[in-house]
């Protein structure tokens, strides 16, 4: 599942300059041929998370992808830049690039979860969904917040998917985990 050394700082760089072609009005476009190496050509989900003083900025992925590894982390580096609705308001910014922490999660494919007490808290993340509604965290929310296995899905149900928070003890609810892989996309000096 891990990708190669080489693979991770192509792919921080793939964010990267997708998020500075985004934010300066273009759309990358990257280079077909990184298709060719076998854990950027895979298709597998990824969430692009990005960050300024510290402060989430946008965050955005997939958990099933349609296209290759490497085009989707460089179309979901621009989608978190400049789609995440929850910054429709205040939008990221040129100028704002140098200061702009990146992240990329490389997802495993979601998995049912029949004892959601026993997730390892900063290892798993979580989706919860019922009635056509839904929600999920990456599984650094979990260390960013100090929250405990039971207010990791709570908040996920209540704050994320719109659903009561204990919506995740009742059956009809489905529980969802996974594993991601951190790929830091930091600034080229």
């Amino acid at each position: 599942m891990g990708l190669e050394p080489e693979d991770r700082i192509l792919l921080g760089r793939l964010v990267r300059q997708s998020l500075a072609t985004a934010l300066a009005g273009g759309e990358y476009v990257p280079d077909p041929e990184l298709g060719d190496r076998p854990g950027l050509g895979e298709r597998r989900g990824c969430f692009v998370t990005l960050k300024k003083d510290g402060r989430l900025r946008g965050c955005l992925g997939c958990f099933t992808a349609a296209a290759p590894l490497y085009l989707t982390a460089a179309a979901y580096a621009r989608h978190s830049a400049l789609d995440d609705y929850r910054f429709a308001g205040n939008r990221l910014r040129p100028e704002d690039l140098p200061e702009i922490e990146a992240e990329l999660s490389v997802l495993t494919p979601l998995q049912p979860c029949r004892e959601p007490r026993r997730i390892i808290l900063g290892t798993h993340g979580i989706q919860v969904s019922r009635g056509g509604r839904s929600g999920c965290f990456l599984p650094q929310v979990a260390e960013e917040t100090g929250w405990s296995v039971e207010e990791f899905w709570g908040h996920c149900c209540r704050d994320k998917a719109g659903l009561p928070w204990d919506a995740w003890l009742r059956p009809d609810t489905e529980l969802l985990t996974f594993t991601a892989e951190i790929v830091p996309c930091p600034v080229e000096k």
